[in-house]
């Protein structure tokens, strides 16, 4: 809805609504975050509360007010309500309903902040939300690892997270969420790298289309996003252990496209040591014919349970893999090369 038609629906909810169930409220306006919803406004039988580019604090009366939530999305929050997250757990103390949660910023606090925070305001708070399906962030880790450390959430079973820039990657408590969330088994995994980012879409098995776990990080150079994926993949190795297919996708289109070094390639790939199936697109190839050339290491070290490795049937890639697979075959572990 264009942001002067809003504004009229906005002054329009200066009363209270108690049959009022669903409010949805999204402006076109991508970047505006001057919305702000009147005070006054109550609706004791709000279930469902979605609003993105609002100024809209995290005390705000209908929330202390609708205490019977199953869906509660605040998105592209304004810095001008930005609230610490020792206040958000308090509130989500009250929602024990939820189903559906997402908490995303228009602009993250930078991590040393959130640590300044926390050292100012220690979280004292544990919440139990018992029927959380589904959990979406934006943000900065710092944050979200301060949530993580005082939520429980046993039903969880789908998991959405987004990073707004390459940071170093400390994650216990999203490690622990993943290791203990008993819906959250994966066994594939796509790594798509992008122009603006690196997006990772885990799945409980390979013949699913929806994802148990999406995570994005916002970083524009190929070299950051394969270094940032390593990182994050290494940290969360063991949840990842029962991953038996990888799919790892570039879809970049510039003339030239950037390369990360081999290294790093190398580190991602040690995360996932059960991957029986390796399939890539054309714009992968090239890189990873480099890096999986041994260098003083043993042929089986990386990837060792792999037995079939599929790319596109190019011509200009002859058999990119051909010394890998050799190599593979003596060691008595060969691989399949599949060329669609």
């Amino acid at each position: 809805m264009p942001v002067p038609n809003l504004r009229k629906v906005i002054a329009a909810l200066d009363n209270e609504f108690p049959m009022l169930e669903w409010l949805y409220l999204r402006p076109l306006a991508k970047h505006n975050s001057s919305l702000i919803l009147p005070t006054s406004l109550h609706a004791t039988h709000l279930r469902h509360l979605t609003l993105a580019n609002f100024a809209f604090p995290i005390g705000s009366p209908l929330l202390t007010t609708a205490v019977n939530l199953v869906t509660l999305s605040l998105d592209a929050i304004s810095p001008s309500a930005y609230f610490h997250p020792t206040d958000l757990v308090h509130r989500l103390s009250q929602m024990p309903q939820l189903e559906t949660l997402h908490i995303g910023f228009h602009y993250p606090v930078p991590n040393r902040d959130v640590k300044r925070e926390l050292l100012r305001r220690p979280l004292t708070t544990h919440v139990t939300l018992p029927n959380l399906r589904w959990f979406g962030f934006n943000g900065a880790s710092d944050y979200l690892e301060a949530l993580l450390s005082c939520m429980t959430v046993p039903l969880l079973a789908k998991l959405q997270i987004e990073f707004f820039n390459r940071l170093v990657f400390r994650l216990p408590g999203l490690l622990q969420l993943l290791n203990t969330a008993e819906n959250l088994r994966f066994s594939s995994a796509t790594l798509i790298f992008r122009e603006e980012c690196f997006l990772a879409m885990v799945y409980p098995n390979k013949d699913t289309k929806v994802y148990a776990l999406y995570m994005m990080v916002v970083c524009r150079d190929l070299d950051g996003q394969v270094t940032s994926a390593a990182q994050i993949f290494s940290v969360l190795r063991s949840a990842f252990s029962t991953v038996e297919s990888l799919s790892l996708e570039h879809w970049r289109y510039r003339e030239r496209w950037d390369e990360a070094h081999r290294t790093q390639w190398r580190d991602l790939l040690r995360s996932f040591s059960n991957v029986k199936t390796l399939r890539m697109t054309s714009g992968i190839v090239s890189q990873l014919s480099r890096s999986l050339q041994f260098e003083g290491e043993s042929t089986v070290e990386l990837l060792p349970e792999l037995n079939e490795l599929s790319y596109p049937d190019i011509r200009r890639f002859g058999d990119a893999f051909t010394a890998f697979t050799d190599a593979r075959r003596i060691a008595g572990r060969p691989v399949n090369v599949v060329r669609r």
